[in-house]
């Protein structure tokens, strides 16, 4: 069972920038994608960006294309979040998850494939 630390949440005005980062452990043999979902009051949890094992690719949710970058450091058990361009509508509380796979670092998962999140922490955009 894997475990997150999230932190970089905060309060931001509209169109600035925020870094979340999450570090994960307790890993097994595989390959691990690591995933970005959030959350805002009263809506369902969605999917935001994802990153294979390797690093090699991504996915975004199209909300956020262009404004946000998951990248992350094998060296250091982390994931990033960079986002540029806040806007109110992206005030959620943030969180990390992540999907095993035994056979490709490669593969980038669906967004129902991951079953596990971190604590998560909280974004809010405002003025």
């Amino acid at each position: 069972q894997l475990q997150y630390v999230e932190s970089g949440g905060g309060l931001v005005q509209p169109g600035g920038s925020l870094r979340l980062s999450c570090a994960a452990s307790g890993f097994t043999l595989g390959y691990y994608a690591f995933g970005w979902f959030r959350q805002a009051p009263g809506e369902e949890r969605e999917g935001v960006a994802c990153i294979s094992s390797s690093g090699g690719s991504t996915n975004y949710a199209d909300s956020v294309k262009g404004r946000f970058t998951i990248s992350r450091d094998n060296a250091k058990n982390t994931v990033y979040l960079q986002m540029n361009s806040l806007k109110p509508e992206d005030t959620a509380v943030y969180y990390c998850a992540a999907k095993v796979f035994l056979y490709s670092s490669n593969i980038l998962p669906r967004w129902a494939d991951f079953s596990s999140w971190g604590q998560g922490t909280q974004v809010t955009v405002s003025s």
